[in-house]
């Protein structure tokens, strides 16, 4: 497919906040599942839809994406046979547990509204309860004001947004989802704003507020990855930075997460654990190395098993700590 995706003539999707239909991509999808066609020409999309397709799971935001992009076409057909084009909601709620890409598909969808048209920037503001609710009446009203022209063009992500309604009737988190109902009537047009945190607390606060349902008609779940998923997610992770694992050391990875599953913490983090882990041995392996004089290639790229050292087990978590934020 040639040149751009336009969503309409003023080159926005507009939002409207009258909708009643739910779309709950909550289904069983898998990753063996190929939602986005790798046979289909997206043209200046491709990047973002390349960039989707390498997520290891995430099926169903897959999915969604493919449907977003066939109805932007469509309403291009539609026009253009003279047919009128409907509006549709793009404010989302993100449901899922730590590590399970909530943040990185927010990233992506602001990449790819941007290309679509349908964002006019596309980047990414990240806000959580602190960064919104403030300390007297009237500075919550104010600092969610100042997050939301932040965000106007691109995304207002809002990580653990349930904790807006935990305080009360007299707590400022009330003014918070106040403050943006009023912004999303204000900046229809402008900005999406996406909603994420833990499924039966996103669960509850959307249910809290009888004028959110209707304001949120997208629902994304993001589950928790499987053990071959999580495995394959580590094996992306290296290859890009040039490592690799033994075979020992790859089933010695694969037991550890197999009991940390097991274990049931609602804080497991996913793939955001598999990276610290991973980060971990990358740091055993360099204090290995320190006084070979002349490692080769192989030895420089490998990660080996004793790279990988767990806490005993029994004890409460192993200490892993990331070089990023």
């Amino acid at each position: 497919m040639k040149g751009r995706v336009k969503a309409r003539e003023s080159h926005r999707i507009q939002v409207v906040l009258d909708q009643r239909v739910e779309h709950n991509y909550s289904s069983d999808f898998r990753s063996d599942q190929v939602a986005i066609r790798a046979d289909e020409v997206y043209g200046e999309l491709q990047p973002c839809m390349d960039e989707i397709n390498n997520l290891i799971g995430l099926s169903q935001v897959k999915k969604f994406i493919r449907e977003i992009y066939a109805w932007l076409k469509v309403c291009q057909k539609r026009r253009s046979a003279g047919l009128t084009v409907d509006q549709q909601v793009l404010h989302m709620v993100f449901t899922g547990n730590p590590g399970t890409g909530k943040t990185t598909v927010a990233r992506i969808f602001g990449r790819l509204f941007k290309e679509m048209e349908v964002l006019s920037t596309g980047h990414l503001v990240e806000v959580e309860r602190a960064d919104l609710v403030g300390e007297y009446i009237g500075h919550t009203a104010q600092k969610t004001r100042e997050h939301v022209q932040k965000a106007l063009g691109g995304i207002l992500f809002i990580d653990e947004a349930y904790s807006l309604a935990r305080g009360g009737e007299k707590d400022f988190g009330k003014e918070a989802i106040d403050t943006l109902v009023k912004a999303m009537e204000d900046h229809k047009n402008d900005f999406v704003l996406i909603l994420a945190g833990y499924p039966a607390e996103m669960d509850r606060f959307i249910r809290s507020n009888p004028g959110l349902p209707s304001r949120f008609p997208i629902k994304l779940n993001f589950p928790d990855f499987t053990i071959q998923e999580l495995i394959a997610i580590g094996e992306q992770m290296l290859k890009e930075r040039q490592y690799r694992l033994s075979v020992p050391a790859r089933e010695k990875l694969k037991g550890y997460l197999l009991k940390e599953i097991g274990r049931g913490w609602n804080d497991f983090g996913n793939a955001r654990h598999v990276r610290n882990v991973l980060e971990q041995a990358i740091r055993n392996q360099a204090v290995r190395l320190l006084h070979s004089p002349y490692p080769t290639r192989d030895e420089l790229m490998i990660l080996r098993a004793e790279d990988f050292q767990f806490t005993p087990e029994g004890s409460s978590k192993s200490h892993t700590y990331s070089w990023y934020t």
